[in-house]
């Protein structure tokens, strides 16, 4: 019985390492919009710290106007932190998707790569089993022929 080679299993091969490389680039771009995420939600907090603070100046018995203006003044800034992180996450959600994309891509290619090779597969099992018929039609015919030639023979 011979044995089985998908002529495109070179193709197949670069398609699964294609596919291989893409994965990598999404576990990175995920790893960078978690990353981005911690980061917004750290100033997020940063900002409710700044407005606890904000609330116990201005209940204190004495006011101390320059930290409440400090206290002011930080809290507009991580306003500003914020938005521009917020900027920063949505550019990484659209990396994200992008590679996601791409990634969805080459699965479906090397889907398609292995469905081809399965067929060919198939194709070469019946080929085969084809031949094995053929090989054993021969054989009877030829065990046949020999038996009737010695019966005749022995007339």
């Amino acid at each position: 019985m011979a044995r089985f080679v998908y002529r495109m299993q070179n193709i197949l091969n670069l398609k699964q390492k294609t596919e291989g490389q893409i994965k990598m680039e999404f576990a990175a771009a995920s790893s960078e919009l978690n990353k981005q995420l911690d980061i917004l939600e750290d100033y997020f907090n940063r900002k409710d710290q700044y407005l606890l603070e904000a609330e116990e100046l201005r209940n204190e018995s004495k006011l101390k106007v320059q930290d409440i203006l400090d206290n002011q003044y930080a809290t507009a800034q991580i306003d500003v932190m914020i938005k521009n992180q917020a900027m920063v996450v949505k550019k990484c959600e659209s990396d994200l998707e992008k590679v996601r994309v791409r990634l969805t891509k080459a699965i479906q290619e090397r889907k398609m790569q292995e469905t081809l090779r399965d067929r060919a597969y198939a194709e070469y099992l019946e080929e085969e089993k084809q031949e094995e018929a053929k090989e054993n039609d021969q054989r009877t015919s030829f065990t046949y022929g020999q038996r009737q030639r010695e019966e005749e023979n022995a007339k």
